[in-house]
């Protein structure tokens, strides 16, 4: 029998069979009859609805096949996006190492000029009034910093601490701060080409904070000094010295303000000082203030500061300094300044005055003035007078004292050393009595420094 499958001599329409891509008939076709068999009668509009419903299956059968054929499209493109993905980050690691090789091998250019021919000619670096700019002044003076350092020992293993100093001479006398030197300490300067030489102590004033030390064996570059009288308020300066041991350090700024005294905080002695916003800290003092045409006008300090206020700081005017020094080198001390041989609390601040209470443990009778007598050297005149610590000198020659200044300005203004100085003593009992006795002493010449 064959397959020619045929009925009253019509043929069936063909059906898509997508599993075979062939037009042909499967075994879920409708039924048929043999061309021997019989047509049946009265089922037409029977087999016209199973057509239908079988044309219907086919439709939803293709249109399932276009959505699997469409999902696995899409699938077949994110496979092949991952893989270009995949494909870009290989050739991106490819590319940076083929770069990273490049810079290996010195095949990346990287740009890079000097400066115009003569551009660090110091020469260029002055107008023609002889005014530097910053990078001429300091190159003017910085071969006439040298940076000091202080031991607490002969070998040198225990240091102390470090400051700055300034040449004055070729053969080695160099100005500093006291306060930067150690009166039984042993000290070496290092120079601005790198070379160490040991250091001796001409002279040191405390009560200025101005010392003098040499070296010797060195051909040295002096700075050159300058008038401070002639410095200007919103002049530009530079300060160079070693802070924090960095050698040969450069801050510029401004003249803030001029002939400003300024009490140490070592030892309350006022000095002329120039104020400047250029930084000046520990290790800067004994440096220079330097204008710009390349002259030191100042020793900065950082014993003259406001502890209060950042940005503000001070150097000696060389003009004050300089008679300080020349007689540091000239006679080792300041000669004429007198001592009285004691340590004492004056009343200068409400801090003083409590520190006192503390000391006696009581309240100071009102209106009570004076200075409290700390110590008594025994080297000292007035060591052999009725004085004692804890109790107080209230005048002097009949003047009243109870600050630091009273007591110098009075002395001063009237006395040198070796004259006798009449003065009013006061004790206070514990019950807050006060019992004055006079007395009579002679002022000794200060050459120690140790004001």
């Amino acid at each position: 029998m064959d397959n020619d499958y045929r009925r009253s001599g019509q043929e069936f329409p063909e059906i898509y069979d997508s599993a075979s891509e062939n037009m042909r008939w499967n075994e879920s076709d409708p039924p048929v009859y043999d061309d021997f068999m019989y047509e049946p009668l009265g089922f037409e509009e029977l087999e016209r609805h199973e057509r239908e419903a079988y044309a219907a299956k086919i439709r939803k059968k293709r249109k399932k096949n276009r959505l699997q054929r469409l999902i696995t499209s899409l699938l077949i493109f994110l496979i092949i996006a991952s893989g270009a993905m995949a494909a870009l980050q290989i050739f991106t690691i490819y590319a940076r190492t083929r770069t990273a090789a490049n810079k290996k091998n010195g095949s990346v250019v990287i740009y890079r000029n000097s400066k115009p021919e003569g551009a660090n000619d110091l020469s260029n670096f002055k107008d023609e009034s002889g005014r530097y700019t910053i990078e001429g002044a300091a190159a003017a003076v910085i071969d006439s910093i040298v940076e000091i350092f202080v031991y607490g020992d002969t070998a040198h293993e225990h240091l102390l601490g470090t400051g700055s100093g300034i040449v004055l001479t070729e053969d080695g006398y160099i100005v500093t701060n006291t306060h930067v030197l150690e009166a039984d300490g042993y000290h070496t300067v290092a120079t601005s080409d790198g070379k160490t030489y040991d250091a001796k102590i001409i002279g040191r004033d405390v009560k200025t904070d101005i010392a003098v030390i040499k070296i010797s064996g060195a051909k040295l570059t002096p700075a050159v000094l300058g008038n401070s009288d002639e410095t200007i308020v919103g002049e530009q300066v530079i300060a160079v010295g070693n802070p924090a041991g960095l050698s040969g350090t450069v801050t510029d700024g401004i003249v803030s303000h001029i002939g400003r005294r300024i009490r140490s905080d070592s030892t309350g002695f006022q000095m002329e000082c120039i104020q400047t916003n250029a930084q000046i800290s520990p290790g800067n003092s004994g440096g220079a203030l330097v204008n710009m045409y390349g002259q030191v006008i100042g020793i900065t300090s950082s014993k003259y500061v406001s502890s209060s206020f950042e940005g503000l700081g001070f150097a000696i005017t060389i003009n004050e300094a300089l008679p300080i020094i020349e007689e540091l080198i000239n006679n080792g001390y300041i000669s004429g300044r007198f001592r009285v041989g004691i340590e004492f609390i004056d009343m200068s601040t409400e801090e003083s005055i409590a520190a006192i209470e503390e000391e006696l443990n009581m309240e100071l009778p009102e209106d009570f003035k004076g200075i409290y007598i700390n110590s008594i050297s025994e080297d000292a005149d007035i060591a052999n007078s009725e004085l004692v610590p804890g109790d107080f000198i209230t005048e002097i020659n009949g003047k009243s004292i109870s600050t630091y200044d009273d007591l110098h300005n009075t002395i001063s203004s009237m006395y040198s050393a070796g004259d006798t100085v009449p003065a009013r003593c006061a004790h206070i009992s514990e019950d807050g009595e006060i019992t004055c006795y006079d007395i009579e002493f002679k002022l000794m010449e200060d050459t120690s420094g140790d004001y």
